[in-house]
Formats: structure tokens, sequence, C-alpha cells
């Protein structure tokens, strides 16, 4: 284990021959003397480490926003064609950055809604049980939304579809003693159950453990069992490599507060493939905007999906939210996900080789760096509230989870290996002082 002298030379290292390092400096890092948790007056930068809550601001952000308000007053209903970035078309002009994100077609994505939103309205398309096959299968350990979301979809269908809804959940459990799954294990699960099973809602990365699924190979071995295969990206996009076309994945919804940087309640992602595309039949909740643009304006009262992933967006686009999102798809598309999740690997093996083996402290995160993004979760023998507050008093802003785990996401756009360098220095200090 490295002494802290030696963290820190190593930390000055590593940073001053990292690329990226200049992208910190678009980003707005909040000061100690600001962070609530923090008893200490200084005006220094704190160590933000909970991108995968919130990530930090872009310094575009304010002026892209304020545009759009300069083009609203000045322009008035005219903004919809005559703004800097014309407000009709607005979400048109996100589709290849998400695209780049997430690995798919410029069609087949869509900046729409907020991610559960997003989940039940794709959900509604390809979640079609039946009498013998409806059970979805999903990780016990899901994020609480996505369960919520699932079992009632389950609950809403079960009276037409006549089957047991107490039976529709398939929850994907860890071996005892294990904190995270193993992929035998899902596909035993899976393969066990398949002439029951109707779809699979899995996280890309779950928000707990940071764990990293098998996306392509899950994927490839539930589609061959004729499920429909569905991920929730909330915090994998933005945060690891992603192919949902070549994988051949149904649907997928994100968001883009995470690690794509966008503002508290920003706007979501969602993915369609295109083999479903030009499925006018589909059942869908339709709305306006995923009326075909060509007939769109006809105002009729027949609706003509329009063979885009569009065809599942309802209202027109929230041009203020959108100007966010806007200003981080470009800072990804020059930092690029290749070059971003190469320093994600740099920043996480310094991590692990930093936290790994300290006394008290469990990392619960998969050590293989192909199972994993740039989350942490550290589970602690001792009171972990205590430990997260002290965090947060020495500067380090961290993420609680009841009971046991704190949350650290070193995010490459903008943590430094210093960001690291300090995280182990100042926690090793407050585990000493517990004991």
């Amino acid at each position: 284990m490295m002494t802290a002298a030696q963290a820190d030379a190593r930390a000055k290292e590593l940073d001053a021959r990292d690329p990226l390092a200049p992208y910190r400096a678009e980003f707005c890092i909040p000061r100690v003397g600001d962070v609530a948790s923090s008893r200490r007056g200084d005006a220094g930068e704190c160590v933000y480490l909970v991108g995968n809550s919130l990530g930090l601001m872009p310094k575009a952000t304010r002026a892209a926003v304020l545009q759009e308000l300069d083009d609203w007053a000045r322009l008035g209903v005219e903004g919809h064609f005559h703004a800097q970035h014309p407000w009709y078309p607005s979400h048109e002009e996100l589709r290849a950055g998400l695209a780049h994100i997430v690995g798919a077609q410029e069609k087949e994505v869509v900046a729409m809604n907020s991610l559960t939103t997003n989940l039940h309205l794709l959900m509604a398309s390809f979640y079609r049980p039946t009498r013998g096959r409806f059970k979805i299968v999903i990780e016990d350990g899901a994020f609480p939304s996505d369960s919520y979301a699932v079992q009632s979809q389950v609950e809403w269908h079960a009276r037409h579809a006549g089957f047991d809804p107490g039976a529709g959940l398939v929850r994907l459990r860890p071996r005892d003693g294990e904190s995270t799954l193993r992929t035998p294990d899902i596909l035993e699960a899976i393969d066990r159950e398949k002439d029951s099973i109707a779809l699979l809602m899995l996280s890309g990365v779950n928000y707990l453990t940071g764990q990293r699924f098998d996306m392509e190979a899950i994927t490839a071995f539930v589609r061959s069992r004729g499920i429909v295969v569905g991920w929730d990206l909330a915090h994998a996009a933005g945060n690891v490599e992603l192919a949902l076309h070549d994988w051949g994945c149904d649907f997928a919804a994100w968001c883009h507060y995470k690690y794509l940087n966008s503002g508290p309640g920003a706007v979501g992602g969602a993915f369609v493939h295109e083999r479903h595309l030009g499925d006018a039949t589909m059942p869908r909740l339709a709305g306006w905007w995923g009326n075909d643009p060509a007939t769109r304006f006809r105002m009729e009262p027949t609706f003509v999906p329009v063979a885009r992933a569009d065809a599942w967006a309802l209202s027109n686009p929230p041009v203020l939210a959108l100007a966010p999102v806007r200003v981080s798809l470009g800072i990804f598309a020059r930092a690029t996900m290749a070059s971003l999740c190469a320093k994600s690997r740099a920043l996480t093996e310094f991590a692990d080789a930093l936290l790994r083996g300290v006394e008290g402290v469990k990392v619960v995160t998969p050590e293989e760096a192909a199972a994993r993004g740039c989350q942490f979760s550290l589970r602690f023998d001792r009171e972990a509230r205590r430990v997260h507050e002290a965090l947060g008093a020495a500067g380090v802003v961290a993420d609680f989870r009841e009971p046991d785990v704190i949350r650290v996401a070193p995010v490459p756009l903008y943590n430094s290996f210093g960001d690291v360098a300090r995280l182990a220095l100042v926690l090793r200090d407050v585990l000493g002082a517990m004991q």
C-alpha cells in the first residue's frame, strides 16, 4: 500500500501527462467553503466525487440557457424557427451526440421526458404479457424507481392478461455472501424460466454497487430465448462505452443529469432499435411530437408515427432544458467516449490501489476493469454515516446509501488523480480517528 507521500507524487505524475486534464477548467468546481457538509472555511476547490448522482455544471451552460431566454424575449413565437438554435427542431440537434454516447444510429435515439417516464412509455410498447409469458426480470438491487415501474406495469397488465401479479417479477440476487451478480448466474436464472419471461429490464451499471453488467452477452442470450431486452442506462450513459445498435437491444432509457452534466431533473434520453422503427402497428402511447413531421401540421386525428425513435416522443421539446444537454454533448464529442473511458480505467485502477486493503473498508465494486465504470462503492465495518459526515467536513463530497455504503465516482471529465489521492488520505485519517 502506498504511503500518503507516494500517492501524492504518483497523482502529480499521472495528472501531468493526462491529455484530458484541461477539461476540468470547463466545469464549475464547488468551493470547500460553499459545501454545506464542510466545516472548513477555506475557498479552495472541494473534492467532488458524486458525478454519479449529479454532474457538475459546465461553465458554458449559463450562456447557453441565457441565449434561449434572450431569443424568447427578442423573437417571441418566431424563435421556433429563427432563434440561434431554432426551437422547433431543437431535439434533432442532439441526435449525433446521443448516438455517440450510447453507440446507436441517429434515428434510434431521442431526448425527451425523464427517465422513469421514458421507461413506462417504452414498456407500453415492448412489454406485452400473455397468460403464459408475463414475467419481467430485474436485479433485486435495482434503483427503487425501476422496481416501482416494472411492478406497476405487471399489476397494470395482470387484470387483462389473466396472470398472477405476485409472480410477475424475477428478482436476480447475488450468491450468499457476495454483493454483485455473476453473469453465468444471470443467464441460468433466465434460462430456467425462459418460457414465462416477457421482458428483461436490467441496469447497465448498478447504482449501488457500481457493477457493470455484460450487456452484450446478456442481450444476445436473452434475445435468443425470444425475450425482449430493455436497459436502464442511468449509471452507464456517459460512464462506459456502449454499442446498443450492434448489441441488438430492443430499447433503453437514461438520464442526463449524472455523468452527462445537464443539470438537476434534466431531460432524459431513449433508444429504440431500428428494427422496430418502421412498425406502425406497434402499440404505443402517442403524442403530437411522435407524429410524422411531414403531416404534423395538418392537424389530422390519425397518428402516423415517424420512423425514428422520435415516434415515442409526446410533446414539443423543452427548449430551456435541452440547452444544457446540447452543451454537455458538445464536450463529450470533443473528448470522445473512448478517451474518457481510458482515463476512467486509469483513475479507478489508481483508486483501487489506494483503497482496496484499507482496514475497515470493503470495496464492493468489482475489481475487474471490464466489470465497472468510474464508481467505487465502499462498505464499512463501522458507522458509515459518521465516515461520510467526516469526509464532507474535510471537503470531500461523497454519497451515502443506507445502511453502510459510501459511493465515490472519480469522473474523468473533471476529476483528477490528485482528487483520488486526497480521498484516500482523508479516508485513512477519518478511519484512524474513529478507532
